[in-house]
């Protein structure tokens, strides 16, 4: 049972016997049910909505996109609405499962920016079928005083010279550089880095993403995508590519814990990938009415606020941003400004031919062959 369950009771899957008058008050009953990410959710937001409409919710959770994809492709999945990220969100939208919005049971939708709308048609064409929820970006996450010292004052923390600069990331191997053990993340980053398309469909291009990579990685410790979080924040490594909000948590892990550690994060200067997780419907939703009701109410400022500080991710609400507690609201390394979205780019799913490529170049970097 997951903490949603545990604290308010949602309907879990499940059949119950019923009979007479109980019969005809079920029928009456209206009801959605959802399949998010695990602890994706402040758990008064669900327990105030079933309260609020009495819609009867049934709230379950996946851990991975290939789960949700699994569920989806069946062509049945079960749910209303469903939480994929960006990439498997593109390809689902291809693949026909989902059914598009009807905004004008979206009221609440004014209240989006435009300009991270924008950026997010390049997965959503038109923004016809996806409320997005929750963004960050991958960034570079490291111990300031540890960095201070093996790099000096002037340590360029805002740019990815610190990683892929072989006279920085050579010195800072003595205090540990961890990346993400992710292609679909980690090479966009270098052939942006290199000046080309970080959604290149050219082999060659992947060539030469590899080659700066294995300059490097001599002086990478491991990749991991997820050892780096308790790592930096225990001080065990001094320099991460990761994702903001992680970066965020573990900050307050060191704090709490009390060991002298202290976590930062910069979005460098050059840009950075966009990752966001959206709310959509399924093409087999029987609750669509019931789905509109919940995103509408998702869209309102009051709403969605809370959930960021309590997530520490920012949201695309434009309106809720003044809600937002300040040290996620006005820190721009973690809700970038309107200069520095522009600076930003969204990752597309590869074809399958070039995905192959990709793979194969990000197995030679890890075995530095």
């Amino acid at each position: 049972m997951n903490k949603l369950q545990q604290l308010f009771g949602i309907t879990l899957c499940g059949s119950a016997l019923l009979t007479g008058a109980g019969q005809a008050q079920a029928a009456e009953q209206r009801e959605l049910r959802v399949y998010n990410w695990a602890d994706y959710m402040l758990p008064s937001v669900p327990k105030e909505f079933q309260q609020k409409t009495g819609i009867q919710l049934t709230w379950d959770v996946f851990d991975t996109n290939e789960s949700l994809e699994a569920k989806l492709l069946t062509g049945n999945s079960g749910y209303d609405l469903v939480v994929p990220t960006n990439t498997f969100l593109d390809t689902q939208i291809k693949a026909g499962v989902f059914q598009k919005l009807d905004k004008s049971k979206l009221p609440n939708w004014q209240n989006l920016d435009p300009g991270l709308l924008e950026l997010m048609t390049a997965n959503d064409p038109g923004n016809q079928y996806a409320v997005p929820y929750m963004y960050g970006t991958v960034l570079i996450g490291f111990n300031p005083a540890k960095v201070k010292a093996v790099l000096g004052e002037n340590a360029p923390v805002d740019s990815w010279d610190l990683i892929f600069k072989e006279e920085n990331i050579s010195k800072l191997k003595q205090c540990g550089v961890a990346m993400l053990d992710s292609p679909g993340d980690i090479l966009p980053i270098a052939l942006h880095h290199l000046g080309l398309d970080p959604n290149s469909a050219q082999p060659g291009d992947y060539d030469k993403a590899a080659e700066l990579m294995l300059k490097i990685r001599p002086y990478v410790a491991y990749f991991h995508s997820a050892k780096y979080m308790t790592d930096i924040a225990n001080g065990d490594i001094c320099v991460a590519i990761g994702y903001s909000g992680s970066f965020y948590q573990f900050a307050n892990r060191a704090k709490e814990a009390g060991n002298g550690v202290v976590v930062d994060w910069r979005l460098p200067k050059e840009g950075a990938p966009l990752w966001y997780d959206s709310f959509a419907i399924p093409k087999s939703a029987k609750n669509v009415a019931e789905a509109h009701e919940f995103l509408n109410n998702l869209l309102d400022p009051k709403v969605v606020a809370p959930i960021s500080d309590f997530l520490g991710y920012p949201n695309p609400n434009l309106a809720a941003t003044p809600l937002v507690g300040a040290e996620i609201r006005d820190n721009p390394n973690l809700t970038p400004t309107a200069e520095a979205q522009k600076t930003l780019y969204v990752l597309q799913p590869l074809p399958q031919k070039i995905e192959r490529v990709r793979t194969r170049a990000w197995s030679k970097i890890k075995t530095g062959n």
